[in-house]
């Protein structure tokens, strides 16, 4: 009798835009396709998002309770759409890559195998590195473009505006982004 495997998917998307535009609806469909090709279930208890929370940290509640699980022995499979969704850091997939197979957990990554051969392992540590840098250049090229609009003068490179004030949009505000006083708080 063939033993049943207990799978889990790990998903997750880094900003609150991605976030709040539920792009990750994407991956966790692609990844619930997946294992239910493997001819598997998928306990509903068994699905971990991280929607919003970097991958250049190990501190996500959905990987924290995952790892958690992992260590328990309640776990032999996961899916992860891509080796950047699980993290962003080299030297964290390498701590994760490992102590999930230290549990006795496969990783399946839907864009390539993993662990079938010594070039696989070179590939996914390539992958980790390139997600690494990737994520800095992202972060340099932001930075560098909300610097430039703030010494532009836009006000649109705020998250929120500081207390005493209210942001108004370009919508709201006839197409220029703008702080308006609030008396009550000035």
């Amino acid at each position: 009798m063939q033993q049943l495997l207990r799978a889990a998917i790990y998903g997750r998307v880094s900003s609150e835009q991605q976030a709040g535009e539920r792009t990750i609806a994407s991956q966790i469909t692609a990844l619930e396709q997946r294992v239910s090709a493997d001819g598997l279930d998928l306990a509903t208890l068994l699905r971990f998002v991280d929607d919003g929370y970097s991958g250049a940290t190990l501190v996500r509640p959905g990987l924290e309770r995952l790892r958690d699980l992992a260590a328990a022995g309640g776990l032999d499979r996961v899916y992860v759409h891509s080796p950047d969704r699980l993290t962003r850091h080299y030297a964290y997939q390498v701590l994760l890559v490992d102590e999930l197979r230290r549990a006795g957990v496969e990783i399946v990554f839907l864009n390539r195998p993993i662990g079938v051969s010594a070039e696989d392992d070179l590939l996914l540590q390539v992958q980790g590195m390139v997600a690494e840098y990737e994520r800095a250049k992202i972060l340099e090229r932001s930075r560098r473009g909300k610097r430039h609009a703030a010494l532009a003068g836009s006000m649109s490179v705020f998250s929120n505006a500081p207390y005493g004030y209210r942001y108004v949009g370009k919508q709201v505000g006839g197409g220029v982004a703008r702080l308006e006083i609030v008396e009550e708080q000035a």
